[in-house]
This record gives structure tokens, C-alpha cells and sequence, in this order.
């Protein structure tokens, strides 16, 4: 009796997580249940050249400027990846018919996904509190990654889409990073989370990688604007490079010959992408290097200046995304407003409103609710892998939302652009495999 009493006493922990992660996984199921029953659609929305020539001329929407303080600067046609011939029709103008059933099976998977594992949680229930452990220990796993992997591709479609209907991505990056404040704050005030405690010294300490945090979510957002979703992730995938200079710069680290060498395939295929691809900007391309540097330059900094122990007080990986989503929020508010101008962002958006009505609200709520949950699931996901899962789950990850984007974008890719695209890929998946298995 005594032995059985300390089991269950050990076990009550593991009972309140699991409580916890049904009650999330049920919000989920409500959630893409009541999307499905609203019949939102992944398709584009449909406009034609007349009505953009209309209301750029008319100013009901402008487009990003590319210099600090003016609004003269011409946006180009490149939503979603597409070009405007001289008729002024774009080449998405008209959605191929898979389109739906694409966004309809995505939708259905996540709730499917969503609905299993709550069901699966429910009849748990009855059950003893190990035999629910075991249930739980053998599915969490798979459940978190294909969280992951569905608020990705939610967060990468209506993110585009967004960004098709209000031309702003300093303002939309700035309304994603401040949506996090919707979900954390109200689990902080009740109790659900506990509130982290930071010291002055320690916020500063920590300021370096919010910047970094910044900059990993803006560059990520001018590029996915600025050109094709897909292409976006192929630069993307290009991370491991700039990740290794810096810490060669700044760390002294020096790798395995073996890590470097799985650099090569990273480095040609992404050249060999970007000079195939059909929708190439300089814009795309730089801002997708700087969210990589700004995504790397966190890691050195965390791993140089944060390794000599904890900081503050309830600082779980929950928790300390939350401080940094706060801190980055503060940081990139005067950042988009000197560059866009609140005026101007107001304007653009009451006219995105006025073409789109609820779809776009909707489109907005959802690219900012996705963003912080793949973030959040993304802790739970990679905290359960070992280091050769985890570079083939994340592998595979950029694979589906490339595939995703280029079915829902109807992006054109040559055969170069997808031997490329295959080949940085794979180097990816190397170069993690090689540095875990040359750990110095």
C-alpha cells in the first residue's frame, strides 16, 4: 500500500499535464471545427487587374515603402509569388479547383488530429492513472508534431493572404507579435501559467535575443511578402551557414570538416533555386537572409552570454518565449511606425477592410493566433525529440509547408527550382545529422 501511495503520489504531475493538454486539444477541435462550419477557404481571393489598377490609383491601397518617411515607392505584383502582364491580369487571378479540397483536407486533418486526441484523452479517463500515462507517453509525440506541423502551414497561408490584402508587412508583423499578449496575459491572470519574475538586469540581459527574435519574425514576414511563400523557405533553409559563421566569429567554434562539408549541397541548391526561380526579387532574398541572421545571431548570443545559468524566476520555454514576444513587441513598435507611419497603416488598413470585410479581419486573427501556437507547440514538439528526430521532423517540415504553399499559391517552379529547392533541403538534414554525430 505504502509503495502503491508513493506511485501515485509521483504519478499526480504527469495527471495535471495531461488535463492540461486535453483541455487544449479540445479548444483546438472547437476551433477548426467552427472554421470548417464557417466555410473559410484557402483559396486566393479572386481580383481582377481592372480593380487593382483601381484602387492603387485611388489610393485605397498603398504599397510598402522601401525608404524610411515615404509612400512613393512602387509595390510590385507579387502576392502570392504572381506577376501582372501588361493586361493587368495576374497570374492567380483565376483558383485552380484542387485549391479547396487542398485547404478542406487541411482542415479536416487538423481537426481530425484534434478530435482523436481528445477523444482518445476522454476515455481515459476511467482509467487507471498509469495505464493513462502510458496511453498519453505513446501519443503525445506524434500529436505535438502534427500541432506543429498544422498551425505552420495555417500561419504560412493566411499570413500571405493577409499580406495580399494589406500591403503592410511592418504593420502585420507588428499586429502578429502583439497577438501572443491575447493568449499569455489571460494565463498569467488566471493562474493557468505562472507569471515569470524578472530583474531589470536580467530584462537587459535578455533584450540582445528579443532583437533577434525580431528580426527573425520581420525578415520572415517582407520576404514571405516580398515573394512566393515556397521560395522564401528555400532561402530559408540556408540558416545552418549563417549559423556556423557566426559562431566561428563570435564563439571561436570550429566544427567537424564532415559539418562543413554538408554545407555545400545548403549553399548550391539555394543558389540553384534562386536562379530558377520565376519570381525572384532582391527583396524576397535579403529579407529571408536576415531573418536567418537574426534567428542565428539569438542561438550565439543565448549559448555566449545565457549559459552561465538560469534567468529569473518561472522561466520555462513557454514562459521565456512570452518575455521575449513582449520585449520584441516594444522594440518593433517605433521601427514600424517610422518606416510605415501609423496614418498610413490605419489608411491601408480601413481600405483592405472595406474591399475584404469580415475575410480579411479573419484572415488577420488567424495568421496572428497560428504564428503564436506553432511557436508554442514548436517547445512542446521539439523538447520531446532526440537531436536526429528533431532535424528530420524539421526537415520534413519545411518539405510540407514548401509543397503546401506551391499547391495553395499555384507558384511555377522549373525542374531546376525543384532540384535546388531538394537538394538545400537535404543539406539541412545533413548538416544536423553530421553535427550530432561530430559533437565536440
Amino acid at each position: 500500500k505504502e509503495v502503491s501511495r508513493k506511485r501515485r503520489a509521483m504519478a499526480m504531475p504527469s495527471r495535471m499535464a495531461v488535463r492540461q493538454v486535453r483541455r487544449a486539444l479540445l479548444g483546438l477541435t472547437l476551433l477548426v471545427l467552427a472554421a470548417w462550419r464557417a466555410g473559410l477557404s484557402f483559396a486566393l481571393p479572386q481580383a481582377s487587374g481592372a480593380d487593382l489598377a483601381t484602387r492603387t490609383a485611388t489610393g485605397s491601397q498603398v504599397g510598402v515603402p522601401l525608404t524610411a518617411g515615404t509612400h512613393s515607392g512602387r509595390w510590385a505584383a507579387i502576392s502570392g509569388g504572381g506577376k501582372a502582364d501588361h493586361a493587368g491580369k495576374w497570374s492567380w487571378e483565376h483558383s485552380a479547383p484542387g485549391v479547396d479540397g487542398v485547404s478542406m483536407f487541411l482542415a479536416a486533418a487538423g481537426a481530425a488530429t484534434a478530435m482523436r486526441a481528445a477523444s482518445a484523452a476522454s476515455e481515459a479517463k476511467s482509467e487507471e492513472i498509469e495505464e493513462e500515462k502510458s496511453f498519453f507517453e505513446s501519443f503525445k509525440v506524434p500529436i505535438y508534431i502534427g500541432l506543429w506541423y498544422l498551425f505552420n502551414i495555417g500561419y504560412n497561408i493566411y499570413n500571405k493572404k493577409a499580406l495580399i490584402a494589406y500591403p503592410y508587412p511592418w504593420a502585420v508583423a507588428l499586429w502578429q507579435m502583439a497577438f501572443g499578449w491575447c493568449i499569455f496575459v489571460p494565463l498569467w491572470i488566471l493562474r493557468v501559467r505562472k507569471v515569470p519574475k524578472l530583474t531589470v538586469g536580467e530584462a537587459v540581459l535578455l533584450s540582445p535575443s528579443a532583437f533577434g527574435h525580431l528580426a527573425t519574425h520581420v525578415g520572415a514576414v517582407i520576404a514571405f511578402f516580398a515573394g512566393a511563400v515556397s521560395f522564401g523557405h528555400i532561402v530559408k533553409a540556408s540558416e545552418p551557414v549563417v549559423s556556423s559563421l557566426l559562431n566561428f566569429l563570435f564563439m571561436g567554434e570550429l566544427l567537424h570538416p564532415m559539418v562543413y562539408l554538408s554545407l555545400v549541397p545548403i549553399i548550391g541548391g539555394v543558389g540553384l533555386a534562386s536562379a530558377s526561380e520565376l519570381s525572384f526579387n532582391w527583396l524576397c532574398f535579403g529579407a529571408a537572409m536576415g531573418s536567418n541572421f537574426g534567428s542565428a545571431a539569438r542561438g550565439v548570443y543565448s549559448k555566449k552570454v545565457m549559459s552561465g545559468g538560469k534567468i529569473g524566476k518561472n522561466m520555462t520555454p513557454s514562459n521565456v518565449y512570452a518575455v521575449l514576444t513582449i520585449m520584441a513587441t516594444f522594440l518593433l513598435l517605433p521601427i514600424a511606425f517610422a518606416i510605415e507611419g501609423p496614418t498610413a497603416m490605419l489608411k491601408g488598413f480601413n481600405a483592405a477592410h472595406a474591399a475584404g470585410g469580415t475575410a480579411f479581419i479573419m484572415q488577420m486573427i488567424y495568421s496572428g493566433l497560428f504564428y503564436y501556437l506553432y511557436n508554442e507547440v514548436a517547445f512542446l514538439a521539439l523538447g520531446q525529440l532526440d537531436p536526429v528526430s528533431h532535424a528530420v521532423s524539421n526537415t520534413m517540415k519545411r518539405v510540407v509547408i514548401i509543397i503546401t504553399a506551391i499547391v495553395v499559391f499555384k507558384n511555377p517552379v522549373t525542374p531546376l527550382g525543384i532540384a535546388g529547392s531538394s537538394i538545400a533541403i537535404f543539406g539541412t538534414l545533413l548538416y544536423s545529422l553530421a553535427k550530432n554525430k561530430f559533437k565536440r
